[in-house]
Order: structure tokens, then C-alpha cells, then sequence
């Protein structure tokens, strides 16, 4: 079993964002992508995915504490 590296990508349901969790899928990593559109998330995992890494969907708002 070989491991994978892993990022955490912010942001990631467009622009900067999400070209860096693309970025990274070309690399192979496992990418968590955190953001608030569920939707646009889901999307940007499947690209992950057909870029041979891996997308994991984390609906978030880094804005807000708690």
C-alpha cells in the first residue's frame, strides 16, 4: 500500500482555489477541498478525480469561528 500526500485547499470552489486543488490533482494528491457551494465542490472533485487524484468535499465557511 503506497501513501498518498494530501492538501487542504481553501477556497476551492473556484479562481485560485480551485486551480490549485487542479494543481494538485495532476500531482496525484488526495486534495480536501473546503468551501461553501457544495455543488461547485462535487464538480471540482470530479475534475480532481479525472486528473488521477482524488477530491474530498468539505462544505465550509473559513470566515466564521466555531
Amino acid at each position: 500500500m503506497s501513501a498518498r500526500s494530501v492538501a487542504i485547499v481553501t477556497g476551492a470552489s473556484s479562481g485560485i482555489g480551485m486551480a490549485t486543488a487542479m494543481a494538485l490533482a495532476k500531482r496525484r494528491y488526495v486534495v480536501v477541498l473546503a468551501a461553501r457551494r457544495r455543488r461547485r465542490l462535487e464538480e471540482v472533485a470530479s475534475r480532481c478525480g479525472a486528473l488521477g487524484g482524488q477530491g474530498e468535499v468539505v462544505v465550509t465557511d473559513v470566515a466564521e469561528a466555531g
